[in-house]
């Protein structure tokens, strides 16, 4: 008994922990992740560095994005932050 005196509370706090911090942003990362790999060519999407452009073309680990005076860049699909109008 003694021992569940002493070590529940920490439990406790671990298991708020869990639910409050670890596991909300874990469902985050999926979603971001999910949103990342249903990306289509015309998407107008929002880098993380905040460069909007729209989707020229699709690689496995890359896109070509295309500026607003038709210059073609290229990033990772990981710098994509959000879609802003899918096409």
């Amino acid at each position: 008994m003694e021992i569940l005196a002493t070590f529940g509370p920490l439990i406790l706090m671990v298991v708020i922990f869990y639910f409050l911090l670890i596991r909300p942003q874990q469902k985050k990362q999926k979603q971001v992740r999910n949103m990342q790999q249903e990306l289509k060519k015309g998407d107008k999407i929002i880098t993380i560095g905040g460069f909007h452009a729209t989707v020229h073309a699709l690689d496995e680990d890359q896109i070509v994005l295309l500026a607003g005076d038709g210059t073609k860049l290229t990033y990772d699909r990981s710098a994509v932050r959000e879609v802003v109008e899918q096409s």
